[in-house]
């Protein structure tokens, strides 16, 4: 039994944000990532993603005001609104998702594959996830 709701697959996460108006994405990664690498769009679901590190670059520290962070952008304890947790490949978000149950937030999900997926044979990324998906996304 995991901590959260459960995992959904990067498609089955934008099909929950885009059909339900309560749901509400959460990315996890750091900001050199967001900056760097990319950001969702969620411009489709009338609200932008909500942007709190569960880690910081570079030390990668845990961020002990993750539920409070998450508190001040709006997440309700008790609310029943539906949070999908995205990182780069599917780990980080699982934390994320995890503390935000435990603090009475959700249903959580966390987001397979995160943002770009594992590492393929050779070291890269890129093969997996929300952007390998086709699903909106910007440069940040």
């Amino acid at each position: 039994m995991t901590g959260y709701a459960g995992d959904l697959t990067p498609t089955e996460a934008w099909e929950l944000l885009t059909s339900n108006p309560d749901a509400r994405l959460v990315d996890v990664r750091t900001e050199a990532e967001w900056r760097f690498v990319g950001l969702p769009d969620t411009s489709a679901t009338g609200k932008d993603p909500i942007l709190v590190e569960w880690a910081s670059y570079p030390a990668m520290q845990r961020n002990e005001a993750f539920v409070d962070q998450l508190l001040a952008a709006g997440l309700t304890p008790g609310s029943d609104a539906p949070v999908v947790f995205l990182c780069r490949s599917g780990q980080r978000s699982i934390g994320g998702a995890t503390a935000a149950t435990a603090a009475g937030i959700g249903p959580t999900y966390n987001i397979l594959d995160g943002f770009e997926g594992a590492t393929d044979a050779v070291g890269h990324r890129g093969a997996q996830g929300w952007k390998a998906e086709g699903l909106p996304w910007h440069q940040g």
